[in-house]
């Protein structure tokens, strides 16, 4: 595969051979790109990537299986052509061993029947028929995937290197990266053991080797991502039919954590462990000879094959075959990995694979390759954007242990609002945390921040701390104490801790030129923002921050404090990525900084119609405030408390902005003389069940790259009819916004309120169900409550 001895120059350097580099780089040459170099330290395939199960499974959540679509798309365009791939339609059956996962399964098949994608749920019996080795006594119900495919992953990565090589693409294998050169925060070269190369672009595909890369560069990259143990085992020759009209379909047994299909006349079976092994453990670095580390453990393999005899009684008769460690690489939330990095302009990632390379790389090396081409991405992007990580996320130690739960859980039921990491945690922790938790907080985490989900009311200090209990599709288990967080919302005073929030500070930086009076601040908001952000000192604003297509890149409060600085406050999910896309718009001159002040404050909620009457007997400052205006305030002792007129919810109330020093002392007076006006710590379930309740379009949820305010329906946050003497003549999105306006929508949110449901007995709706209008499908719930 060596193209030439020292190549020097390139438009985009790919690291890493295997299926999804040599994915980005045929999608590259696709598109016309032909000064493409693809590197590998050893050869092509000689990573984990043509090892794997080979499956290619259509029944997973919304944003997965449109991935998946499209590498099917492209296998059966390369097996069409004639390459030898493997490709075979045989379907699959996803196994339902009790009744939480029937209702699991009928969820998602829901989702994917509009899509006119076939899937059918069925009993025992015709699961018996379809698969007549499986064992079925024990289950309650399976759902049919007629399309699902097998394909052979070492076959595929080499007809795509071959394909994308014959389209001119380079490439150079034993050949290692040893660090990629920047400048000015953009891939400027890339120093390998031969030589440094020249590019436009940088793509780090080297899979269980991606995080290491990363760190090698300045700034370092952060790719969280490590490798777990991931087993697998192929049994001797069954002597199955292997015509196309005989071969059986996939198993994926949820509830036992495996999976099995046929291959050639034998069965491969594999499992996605609850309580996986991270490899490599022993090792300082993921090493090159990398399978001269791989460690056997026989009873820990026996285990694992006897739930497999359990399932397919025919392997009762057989010994246990040899299991092989294939490891594989596993993210935080064990979704995959792909995107622009935040540090490095031009520098984009994909990794992160989650135990199956062949089922997605297809698809993410065309979602890459399209983004680097047009410079954006052309799909939502928001459940994949490496962005959505911090530094935390990359320790390797936080990667080990988190690792371990996220194998089984790309086989658990995930519960809505109830499915809360175990390990890993107790890393961002608000000042108010350890007080919370002695008034019975059971906390969940987002972007490593420990949230209260609610309060136990039951719970007495000195008895065992209170915990998530198993999550539900019908009423939680603890909703009552939710309805009692809500009342006190609705009729005396909630205190939510919210401190997870991200907040920048947008302020001057060099003034380039101070004789013009030209605000550079404000120039710079109104390019960014849709709505008008030239408000009074000491007033806030709604607005939000969109892309060319209209859609939005952020959903932010902007507070006016000086003529010539804002302070924003974010979602918690956006710290990272909403900070790199407003530093990529930054104006040449430097005329205007931003800085992450998210762990400086300690932000209280304090929500509901006796908030004024609390709020006034702990300052002696007037607290009643202009909607949407803010002051600083003495609350208590504390001084410069910022006080915000507004909550996130809907409610009456404030937000309280604590420099966090102050939060203890704030937070015991509020709670301490908030009893006379029945006040109640809240927690952040709630919280969100309260801006549902008011209409509030929610980040993630409502509010994606892909929806426009017009279609979120906040039209009071966009402005088109300002002047040009307030610098609103131009910002990002606004040609879209204008079209969208004169051509009519296509799709709105709309509040509904379900009648007919009884909470105590019905199935709730949780989001992402399908809504039907005459029998006809029309549009998907975002989320409920």
């Amino acid at each position: 595969m060596i193209s030439e001895p020292n190549p020097s120059q390139a438009r985009v350097v790919v690291a890493g051979a295997g299926l999804l580099g040599n994915s980005v780089a045929y999608h590259l040459a696709d598109n016309g790109w032909s000064n493409v170099l693809v590197l590998d330290q050893s050869k092509v395939g000689s990573g984990t990537s043509h090892f794997g199960s080979g499956t290619i499974g259509l029944f997973k959540p919304t944003p997965e299986r449109n991935i998946i679509v499209e590498s099917l798309k492209l296998y059966q365009k390369l097996h069409e052509q004639g390459h030898d791939i493997g490709l075979r339609r045989c379907g699959s059956l996803n196994l339902a061993q009790t009744h939480d996962r029937v209702i699991a399964l009928q969820r998602r098949a829901a989702y994917i029947l509009p899509t006119g994608m076939q899937c059918e749920l069925v009993d025992s019996d015709t699961a018996k028929k379809l698969h007549p080795f499986l064992s079925t006594d024990d289950l309650q119900g399976a759902v049919y995937v007629p399309d699902d495919c097998i394909a052979d992953p070492a076959a595929v990565v080499q007809v795509l290197a071959s394909e994308a090589k014959r389209k001119g693409v380079k490439y150079f294998e034993g050949c290692q990266v040893k660090y990629i050169n920047t400048k000015n925060e953009r891939v400027h070269s890339v120093e390998t053991d031969v030589g440094t190369i020249t590019c436009e672009y940088f793509v780090n595909c080297s899979g269980m080797w991606a995080r290491e890369l990363g760190l090698k560069s300045k700034p370092p990259v952060r790719v969280p991502a490590y490798p777990a143990q991931h087993y697998y085992a192929l049994t001797p020759s069954l002597n199955l039919p292997t015509d196309d009209d005989n071969l059986l379909p996939c198993i994926r047994d949820y509830d036992a954590n495996l999976y099995a299909r046929q291959y050639d006349q034998s069965l491969l079976v594999g499992w996605f462990e609850k309580d996986a092994k991270p490899a490599f453990e022993d090792t300082k670095d993921i090493p090159k000879a990398w399978q001269d580390h791989l460690q056997e453990d026989q009873g820990h393999c026996a285990a694992l094959w006897e739930k497999a005899v359990d399932r397919l009684p025919v392997l009762r008769d057989l010994s246990m075959p040899a299991i092989r460690n294939s490891p594989d690489n596993f993210t935080p939330d064990g979704r995959l990995i792909f995107g622009e990095s935040a540090e490095v302009k031009n520098y984009f990632v994909a990794c992160g694979m989650n135990g199956n390379p062949l089922q997605g790389s297809g698809g993410v090396g065309k979602a890459l390759a399209e983004w680097i081409v047009s410079g954006t991405p052309t799909i939502d992007m928001l459940p994949f954007n490496v962005q959505r990580f911090l530094d935390l996320h990359n320790n390797r130690q936080y990667l080990q242990q988190r690792i371990r739960e996220v194998v089984g859980r790309q086989y658990a039921i995930l519960y809505p609002n109830q499915s809360e990491y175990k390990f890993s945690r107790k890393l961002r922790c608000s000042p108010l945390y350890s007080v919370l938790e002695a008034r019975g907080a059971v906390f969940g985490t987002k972007m490593g921040y420990e949230r209260a989900l609610y309060f136990d009311a039951d719970y007495r200090r000195g008895d065992p701390l209170p915990t998530l209990p198993d999550g539900s599709f019908y009423k939680p288990k603890f909703f009552q104490f939710m309805e009692k967080e809500y009342q006190a919302c609705a009729q005396h005073v909630g205190i939510i801790d919210i401190s997870s929030f991200s907040k920048i500070e947008i302020k001057p930086g060099i003034q380039t030129d101070t004789v013009s009076g030209e605000n550079a601040v404000l120039n710079y908001l109104q390019y960014m923002c849709a709505n008008d952000v030239n408000i009074g000192v000491g007033h806030i604003v709604h607005t939000g921050m969109l892309n060319e297509r209209g859609g939005y890149e952020n959903d932010c409060m902007l507070i006016r404090q000086t003529e010539d600085s804002y302070f924003m406050i974010s979602p918690s999910s956006q710290q990272t990525r909403i900070y790199e896309w407003m530093s990529r718009n930054l104006p040449a001159d430097a005329s205007v900084q931003l800085n992450d002040v998210t762990s400086m404050y300690t932000v209280i909620n304090v929500v509901g119609p006796k908030s004024t009457l609390l709020m006034s007997e702990l300052s002696n400052s007037d607290v009643r405030l202009a909607p949407f205006s803010y002051r600083k305030l003495n609350i208590g002792y504390a001084s410069d408390v910022m006080i915000m007129s507004f909550t996130h919810t809907g409610m009456p109330g404030y937000c309280l902005y604590v420099p966090s020093e102050y939060a203890l002392h704030v937070y015991d007076r509020l709670i301490t003389r908030g009893r006379d006006y029945g006040a109640r710590d809240v927690g952040t379930l709630t919280q969100r069940f309260l801006r549902i309740d008011k209409f509030i379009p929610f980040w993630g949820d409502e509010l994606t790259s892909m929806t426009t305010p017009f279609e979120a329906g906040v039209f009071y946050s966009v402005r088109l009819d300002i002047s040009q003497l307030k610098k609103k003549e131009n910002f990002i999105g606004r040609q879209a916004l204008e079209r969208q306006k004169r051509d009519g929508l296509s799709k709105r949110l709309v509040l509904f309120h379900v009648e007919d449901i009884d909470i105590d007995k019905n199935v709730w709706p949780w989001g992402g169900e399908p809504l039907y209008r005459n029998n006809e499908f029309c549009g998907t719930v975002t989320s409920a409550g």
